[in-house]
């Protein structure tokens, strides 16, 4: 149900979405659609035919359902206060 909500959102917000940027805006939309337990064959039900958002959850199953903030910076496991020189 939320898939065909936002299937019918994106349909129209994405004609104001320049085509540069459209398949990040894909990517974003299953993202969010993934964080908030949807199933990944709802989402190729609800998005049939889009070649944005396909393209978007091929990727993110792909990528082991992960995709990296490219702001964000990685936590570093080795990281300990002690290591570092004043």
């Amino acid at each position: 149900m939320t898939e065909q909500v936002v299937s019918e959102i994106w349909g129209e917000l994405k004609r104001y979405i320049n085509s540069v940027d459209r398949s990040e805006a894909a990517e974003t939309v299953v993202q969010i659609l993934m964080d908030n337990d949807c199933d990944a064959e709802d989402i190729q039900t609800a998005f049939k035919g889009d070649r944005d958002i396909k393209t978007a959850l091929t990727n993110y199953l792909d990528n082991g359902n992960n995709y990296v903030d490219e702001d964000e910076e990685p936590e570093d496991e080795d990281y300990n206060e002690d290591n570092w020189e004043n």
